[in-house]
């Protein structure tokens, strides 16, 4: 047992062999491309929201406010009907992610991701072809449900299909394919952006990532857990031959997830009652903390309004654009450190490491901004240091990108077990969701009103973050997901806490106890 802040480990007990096959790879690569229908709407957002003549079909104030000779450059794009246009999305995902566990468990990881796939192309097709605001919106809520869908699925997918030992390797796939889909959707931007039609281009090219995707789950296999959920137990095993390898005995993880969904059904109990036990209270805590602080890092804000942001600090549209792919590429290219070494040395360090380098970047921008733009926010920034703001930015970036960004999504789809798995990662992705809402509804508000301060109050979030992962949360690495709840050596526990038959990785320990141990 290993005592971690306020959490103790408990060591895994069945240690389920398997290696990475070429059928595990493809598999979860095809699975992880469900992130870039999420990456490129990140992506396409901002850009669109800076096109002149998106802005004069259905922005004309926006324009009328970038006339004016002394307009404070933080409030140029202060519109709650812009930020409405890119936070629709966000509710909608969160009443997506809430039926989406109960889809998943009713109809499986895979077909909810092709559910996803399908309502996301939908929503793209109407944005493309939009007439009016209340189309975009439109557009924008069912890219939301199709979102939902996805991110509710596929990390839980990622987690069940893939060998304990390198699952956060496969798991950091969703992720970057969410930066993939971010950069493309900049790119793209980027050539549009001088035609007068060029923002439909961008939005309808919603369609490709959707038609990816949606191909691609429809061409995999569910995971053994799902299937074995709903009974199909030929198939689960045939599943989990194909994925462990063929010479691989996979009789005892089989006997395992059976073991797991008997326990679950025998219980009969309501998931998001069952999700609400004492027993389980550290698991949510986890579920509902870490999503809501992977927003609250402002990564996907600054991902959202990247080029407005860049326009903001002094760079022409066409380099906003190149900024903001500048900054996805970083990111993209720190997921693939984080792929590499999060199997190696564990969640925890990438956090910690992750936090420290964020909280000096975001403070670090601030002082820039105070210095260069004033507290009136009417001062010209020079080149020089707008392009200080954007290395500050690409450091900022990287450091999600091996830490926050991937862990965020791979953390909540592990740390359940099978009979409330999908429910926890519906509680997680609806935290998100639920906090990215309010954070886009009211970021370019607050960059008028709090100008630089808007990166000090991020900083102060990420400080906090930090702490919280340094104090209370354990190091899941290597763990089989079914023995993430094994039987547990002596863990003093207090008094009026009694364990059941299954036993759990998140224990509340007695930490004076430990140290005298």
């Amino acid at each position: 047992m290993a005592p971690v802040g306020g959490f103790a480990v408990v060591g895994a007990g069945s240690d389920f062999k398997g290696k990475i096959t070429v059928s595990v790879l493809i598999t979860c690569i095809v699975a992880a491309t469900s992130g870039l229908i999420f990456g490129y709407d990140i992506g396409i957002s901002g850009g669109v929201t800076t096109m002149v003549p998106f802005l004069r079909k259905f922005f004309p104030s926006i324009l009328r406010k970038a006339a004016e000779a002394k307009t404070n450059m933080y409030c140029v794009y202060d519109s709650q009907v812009l930020t409405s246009f890119t936070s629709s999305l966000y509710i909608a995902g969160l009443a997506a992610s809430l039926v989406a566990s109960r889809l998943t468990t009713t109809l499986g990881r895979k077909n909810t991701m092709v559910l996803g796939g399908c309502t996301f192309l939908v929503g793209a097709a109407i944005n493309g072809g939009a007439a009016n605001i209340a189309m975009l919106i439109l557009g924008r809520i069912l890219l939301g449900f199709g979102v939902g869908f996805t991110n509710q699925a596929t990390p839980v997918y990622l987690s069940e299909v893939a060998p304990p030992r390198w699952r956060g390797a496969f798991n950091t796939g969703f992720q970057f394919f969410i930066g993939i889909g971010v950069v493309a959707a900049n790119c793209i931007n980027y050539g549009t952006a001088k035609h007068s039609w060029g923002w439909r281009l961008s939005l309808g090219l919603a369609i490709v990532p959707a038609a990816i995707m949606t191909t691609g789950a429809l061409l995999i296999s569910d995971t053994p857990s799902s299937l074995v959920e709903r009974g199909k137990l030929a198939q689960a095993k045939k599943s989990l031959a194909k994925v462990r390898g063929k010479n691989i005995d996979v009789e005892p993880e089989l006997a395992d997830l059976i073991k797991s969904s008997e326990i679950a059904k025998v219980a009969n109990e309501e998931p998001f009652v069952t999700i609400f036990e004492r027993q389980y209270r550290p698991h949510l805590v986890m579920a509902v903390a870490i999503p809501f602080f992977q927003q609250v890092t402002g990564i996907n804000i600054i991902a959202f309004y990247a080029p407005v942001l860049f326009q903001s600090v002094g760079f022409g549209s066409d380099s906003a654009l190149i900024a903001s792919i500048i900054l996805g590429v970083v990111n993209l290219g720190s997921i693939l450190v984080s792929t590499f070494v999060v199997d190696r040395y564990g969640r925890r360090f990438l956090f910690l490491v992750g936090g420290i380098q964020m909280f000096i970047c975001q403070v670090a921008v601030a002082s820039v901004l105070e210095a260069t733009t004033g507290v009136s926010g009417t001062k010209h920034i020079s080149k020089s240091y707008a392009i200080l703001v954007l290395v500050l930015m690409c450091t900022y970036a990287a450091g999600f990108g091996w830490s926050w960004g991937p862990l965020s999504w791979l953390i909540p789809s592990e740390i359940f077990p099978m009979k409330i798995r999908p429910t926890g990662q519906s509680i997680s992705v609806a935290v998100n969701f639920a906090t990215t809402f309010v954070l886009s509804q009211t970021f370019l508000t607050m960059l008028c009103h709090f100008k630089f301060g808007t990166f000090l109050f991020y900083a102060g979030w990420i400080a906090v973050m930090t702490i919280f992962v340094a104090f209370f949360l354990p190091e899941t690495k290597g763990i089989p997901l079914d023995s993430m709840y094994t039987k547990h050596q002596k863990v003093h526990l207090p008094p009026d806490i009694e364990l059941e038959k299954q036993d759990f990785l998140f224990v509340d320990v007695i930490i004076e106890k430990q140290c005298h141990d």
